[in-house]
């Protein structure tokens, strides 16, 4: 597991378990940039599922820190079901004031060395339609469209594929 990987200023390490609210918080100002609506009302507790998923002995969250700060966040871990050697990329969140600052480039990176010390394979991932702004991003990194999980009709989301990398 990556404990900490230093890239300028830039500190990408596993989350801790005092930071769940700081990430919750991270989390709901990013969501907010792609629902033209705003942010559906929901029932989740997001500073619990952040902890639940910080404390995953089968997941990883990282974060990538600035300045003491946090400024990205990563969770990932083998989904439900899925074929050996998947990871699927539950959320991936950057600060939107630290947009375009390569924090997401970076934080990829470090999910990419994460999944291939974990002898991942492929990566996959479902991304809000409305969020073009973060499919850009996913296929700058090389993610496509999963040609084994096409949208229905009616879906809000999404299916990226990425293939992980060998050494």
């Amino acid at each position: 597991m990556i404990s900490e990987r230093v890239t300028g200023a830039l500190v990408i390490r596993t989350a801790l378990p005092g930071e769940a609210e700081a990430i919750a918080e991270l989390h709901l100002r990013a969501r907010s940039t792609y629902y033209p609506d705003g942010v559906p009302p929901s029932d989740v507790d997001w500073r619990e599922a952040w902890l639940g998923a910080i404390q995953r002995p089968d997941g990883h969250v990282l974060c990538a820190v600035e300045h003491g700060r946090i400024v990205g966040i990563a969770s990932f871990r083998a989904p439900d079901g899925a074929a050996a050697h998947t990871v699927k990329l539950f959320q991936f969140h950057v600060d939107p004031g630290r947009w375009r600052a390569g924090i997401g480039t970076a934080l990829h990176a470090a999910c990419v060395e994460q999944w291939r010390a974990d002898g991942e394979r492929t990566a996959v991932l479902d991304v809000h339609v409305d969020n073009r702004r973060a499919q850009a991003f996913y296929a700058r990194q090389g993610w496509i469209p999963d040609p084994d999980n096409p949208p229905a009709e009616d879906d809000h989301h999404l299916f990226l594929r990425f293939a992980v990398p060998g050494e």
